[in-house]
């Protein structure tokens, strides 16, 4: 069971993370931490329109948590908002409740799949997507903001 989960593609996602580091001019910044495991993500992004036009990530997690991590820097830039909210929505249904994992340029994350059984792992795992929609709702709250700033002036 824990070579299905530890798989050799998991391990090279986990030690081959894209986009690492900060993104000083980003829209929103969001950390998300596991109280279970220790595990934290903090990731930075832009916007234009709903759609991320740049973002970075530290991470700090388990292989899971990390090649989750890894999946969602290959992906993210060019995703909408709404891409990346229904995405957090079917990975948390796929290791909870037994749904079906996303399909398109998001099908690795199937690679996840196996740890379902290890409940103690979805915090890390799931960390990014928690993120990144909680990042993603500053970046539109900043936006609407500044669109009433503008219009008041």
């Amino acid at each position: 069971m824990l070579n299905d989960i530890y798989s050799r593609r998991i391990l090279e996602l986990a030690a081959d993370i894209p986009l690492q580091g900060t993104l000083p001019d980003a829209h929103a910044s969001e950390k998300a931490h596991s109280k279970l495991c220790g595990s934290t993500v903090t990731v930075y992004l832009k916007l234009d329109g709903d759609v991320v036009s740049a973002f970075a990530h530290e991470v700090k997690a388990c292989a899971l948590g990390q090649a989750s991590s890894s999946i969602m820097g290959r992906h993210v830039v060019g995703s909408s908002a709404e891409e990346l909210r229904a995405l957090r929505e079917i990975m948390h249904r796929m290791l909870k409740s037994g749904g079906s994992p996303p399909p398109g340029k998001w099908a690795d994350l199937a690679l996840l799949e196996p740890a379902r059984d290890l409940k103690a792992r979805h915090a890390s795992i799931l960390l990014t997507f928690d993120a990144v929609v909680d990042a993603l709702a500053q970046a539109e709250a900043a936006a609407r903001a500044q669109a009433v700033t503008s219009s008041d002036s």
